[in-house]
């Protein structure tokens, strides 16, 4: 009786758990998102650069899935254009799926006396079908290429890559065919030291209404902000000494709001992009992101538009991550 007990308790919490994880993402849904004046015209550079860059993928490409080939080939052309510019020799990691190449873009900032340690920023490229991926995950790929611009002339002990993963959404995520996937597999086959690998996913969304921030457990309303302003690093166990590193490092570079959550993957959300590729090789990882449907009305949807993405906050956050890529290639 007592076994029988805790098994229908467990099974009341995890219903509970469920229930509210639906709540929590239908009330977000439910929301109007902010919209921002266009930037292209600002007199920040920064500014200017990132909206180039995300009005580009989400606006002139727009959506960008496995289904539309010709439109994930033309991103893939646009990234490595720019990347070509500011003196790069991008190198492109082809895979086959569904009879056609795919292609990861890796860019390799050579270290110095520890040149065999990496650390890795990484970002998808691709959209789910029928949306134009401002937020998702345009926005990420943009502090990227930026991230990219801040490095080419600095060089620190450890080599630094920034790759720009293809196939990261449904419905080749958790499958073998992700790019992130094909890219740690192949890592930890020959051996790549890897000590840090920070996942950019959704960088672009913010709101200063309260209550617009969802969660997905109920707990955590009485742990975190209630407003939609802050950027979140996440991680699992293995990765917490790594999560409080970048926090420090972001809290250094820039002014936006930072909040951490390390935990199993069971947390709704936890891992779903590119990190969960490098957590199942053993390497140490992060994701930074603005918590995607917790906070975004329009994820995986045809709203998720360039007039909902704070490029402000973006340009301010780009200083916190050149920060953190610093802080990792260079410090103990």
């Amino acid at each position: 009786m007592k076994k029988k007990m805790i098994i229908y308790a467990i099974l009341i919490i995890f219903l509970l758990t469920g229930l509210f994880l639906v709540y929590s993402i239908l009330k977000v849904r439910c929301l109007s998102a902010p919209s921002f004046a266009a930037v292209g015209a600002s007199g920040d550079t920064t500014i200017n650069r990132l909206y180039d860059h995300v009005e580009h993928l989400s606006v002139k490409i727009g959506s960008r899935s496995v289904f539309e080939y010709e439109k994930l080939e033309e991103a893939r052309r646009y990234i490595m254009a720019v990347l070509e510019t500011l003196g790069y020799v991008p190198r492109v990691e082809t895979y086959e799926y569904d009879g056609k190449p795919f292609g990861n873009i890796i860019v390799t900032i050579p270290g110095g006396a520890r040149a065999g340690e990496i650390i890795l920023f990484g970002a998808h490229y691709d959209t789910v079908r029928g949306t134009p991926g401002a937020d998702d995950n345009a926005s990420a790929a943009a502090v990227l290429l930026e991230l990219c611009r801040a490095l080419t002339d600095v060089s620190y002990d450890r080599t630094i890559k920034c790759v720009f993963f293809t196939l990261e959404e449904p419905p080749i995520f958790r499958s073998e065919f992700m790019g992130s996937d094909v890219y740690a597999r192949r890592a930890r086959r020959e051996g790549e030291d890897i000590r840090a690998m920070i996942c950019l996913e959704m960088l672009g969304y913010y709101s200063d209404r309260k209550g617009g921030q969802g969660f997905p457990l109920p707990f955590m309303s009485l742990m975190y902000p209630a407003t939609p302003n802050f950027i979140a690093v996440v991680g699992n166990l293995r990765a917490l000494r790594l999560v409080q590193r970048v926090r420090r490092a972001l809290e250094r570079g820039s002014a936006v709001p930072v909040e951490t959550l390390t935990a199993v993957s069971m947390v709704p959300g936890v891992d779903l992009s590119d990190h969960r590729s490098f957590w199942q090789r053993g390497y140490p990882a992060v994701m930074l992101t603005d918590t995607a449907f917790y906070r975004n009305p329009h994820y995986h949807t045809a709203g998720d538009t360039i007039e909902h993405v704070d490029f402000v906050t973006m340009a301010d956050l780009l200083k916190g991550v050149i920060e953190v890529a610093r802080d990792l290639a260079q410090g103990e």
